[in-house]
């Protein structure tokens, strides 16, 4: 009796009790479902992922200390998990920080097979990698569409957890659209509660029909262990990602050129649209392509490219995903009135910009990339800060006009495109590096 009413469960989700259905061919010959043989097409493009590097510490070097002290000539870790995206030519995505700072990169396939693999390229601020390894008998997961997730999916999370290998684990989608987390720079996860531990990081997150919907990346274990918490980058956002460092070995980010704020129920009602319904427009940079293309302030933006815009955090994780030569289209409200606008994304550093457009604690602020290639010695470049309003936040912390920004959150400024994926790196505080009068210094925003 138990066992048909289960059965009798399992069927009403299949016909659309719940969206998350289960595929129709489990219930073949009245057979108990299983997902084993989804898995055993999906399990062979799942891969471990090792990794080696020098220490970075002289001091191991020295042969004093290496004899005496039989210091290591590298660490090797077994670092976490990765996938076969693309088997003809040997490519496999994976998280940035399972590889950051790795001189070898080896990749344990499910059949026991191991193979060297190279660095193609990696994204820190969405926390992407992309390797390649000699093609070659290998199997792939197939991406699919994360746009179309719905909370309550069934999904599984597959990968190597404490160094088991090939562990599988299934849960539902219990959100999506996770940010402010202030585990990466741009943020747009989904959530499950599929266990996620470590060492599945970079593992494979798909649907029960096996394709790919997300890469595992994160957890939030406040007591060291799983606790049903778990964050995916979507499929699609890795796709556009994957695809800008197979080709360019970094992401081409570009700028649209405007600052958004929440619409809260008073704008909406003053602007006579739905309170949840789209950003408003705050300021367009001058020759910037909202200002080209004709942007204006108080504009409502509605949709961006093809994703709908409900919040401030919709608007800049789209930012992730547009690229420098993209034509984007916006659907914005005017006057109460809807139209769609085009423009193309420029390179930021082509853009003298006000802070502002980089982090709302840089108001009152003005910059410009900065090229001083002409005397040795000397900052070859940077960005240059060539006005500070007096009474800004940023003048009060101790940055002056002529000041040179070479570096920020820990990582190294070249131009305005560098200094704007760094100030992603923390939400709590902007830590500026600054060049002034032949010294260097620190500057702290909060």
């Amino acid at each position: 009796m138990l066992k048909r009413w289960l059965m009798v469960a399992f069927a009403l989700l299949s016909m659309g009790g719940v969206h998350a259905a289960l595929p129709l061919g489990m219930f073949d010959n009245n057979q108990v479902p299983s997902l084993a043989d989804m898995l055993e097409r999906v399990n062979p493009a799942i891969v471990n992922i090792a990794t080696s590097a020098r220490p970075n510490d002289p001091l191991y070097e020295h042969p004093f200390f290496r004899r005496f002290f039989r210091a290591p000539r590298g660490r090797t870790r077994s670092a976490g998990s990765g996938v076969i995206v693309d088997s003809t030519n040997g490519y496999i995505v994976t998280n940035n920080h399972v590889v950051e700072g790795a001189d070898q990169i080896e990749v344990g396939l499910a059949d026991g097979r191991a193979l060297t693999a190279t660095l193609v390229g990696r994204d820190p601020h969405v926390d992407l990698a992309v390797l390649k390894v000699d093609p070659g008998n290998l199997h792939q997961v197939e991406f699919g569409n994360s746009a179309e997730l719905r909370v309550g999916d069934f999904v599984v999370a597959i990968g190597n957890p404490f160094n088991l290998k090939q562990t599988v684990t299934s849960g539902i989608v219990s959100a999506l659209g996770r940010n402010g987390l202030g585990i990466e720079g741009y943020e747009d996860f989904i959530q499950t509660d599929a266990s996620i531990n470590p060492g599945n990081s970079g593992g494979a997150l798909v649907d029960l029909r096996g394709a790919l919907v997300g890469i595992n990346t994160a957890i939030i274990a406040p007591s060291g262990g799983n606790v049903g918490i778990g964050f995916a980058i979507p499929a699609n956002m890795v796709a556009a990602i994957m695809g800008q460092l197979i080709e360019h070995g970094e992401v081409r980010r570009g700028i649209v050129g405007v600052t958004v704020q929440q619409l809260h129920p008073d704008l909406a009602k003053a602007f006579n649209v739905e309170p949840r319904e789209g950003v408003i427009v705050t300021r367009v940079e001058r020759g910037s392509p909202a200002e080209s293309a004709g942007l204006e302030q108080e504009d409502i933006i509605v949709r961006l490219g093809k994703r709908i815009i409900r919040s401030p955090a919709d608007f800049h994780n789209q930012a992730a995903v547009m690229f420098i030569g993209d034509s984007v289209e916006v659907e914005i409200v005017r006057r109460g009135g809807r139209q769609t606008l085009d423009f193309e994304i420029t390179e930021a550093s082509q853009q003298r910009i006000s802070g502002r457009q980089l982090d709302p604690r840089l108001v009152g602020l003005d910059l410009e990339n900065f090229w001083n290639s002409d005397e040795p010695g000397r900052m070859s470049s940077g960005v240059l800060a060539t006005r500070v309003d007096p009474r800004s936040k940023p003048y009060a912390y101790g940055l002056r006009a002529g000041d040179v920004v070479v570096g920020a959150n820990g990582r190294t400024v070249g131009d305005i495109s560098e200094l704007r994926d760094a100030l992603l790196l923390d939400s709590r505080r902007i830590v500026l590096q600054v060049y002034r009068s032949g010294d260097f210094g620190s500057i702290v925003i909060r």
